[in-house]
């Protein structure tokens, strides 16, 4: 991890075009300001955890509907074929 430090209004620059910017510091909080291209998605790490934990979720819920929907057809088939005999 690179490690730099700043005063407040002073930046940083990744990249040819993201800049970082220090705009104000206040006990234990910095306020930062984040200059990037439109495209480029910028999330509190926080947050950005939420929604993987979100998508892992839904992904497992969606295994698991997929199950439960094939077993309900199977039962179907296996029913409908002891039916016929």
């Amino acid at each position: 991890m690179l490690v730099l430090s700043r005063k407040e209004e002073q930046s940083i620059i990744i990249g040819e075009n993201i800049e970082i910017k220090i705009l104000s510091i206040r006990g234990d909080t910095v306020k930062i300001g984040i200059s990037a291209p439109p495209e480029l998605k910028i999330y509190r790490k926080e947050v950005l955890e939420e929604i993987q934990r979100a998508n892992i979720n839904a992904v497992q819920s969606s295994k698991n509907l997929k199950d439960i929907i094939l077993g309900k057809v199977k039962e179907a088939i296996e029913k409908n074929q002891t039916t016929d005999k």
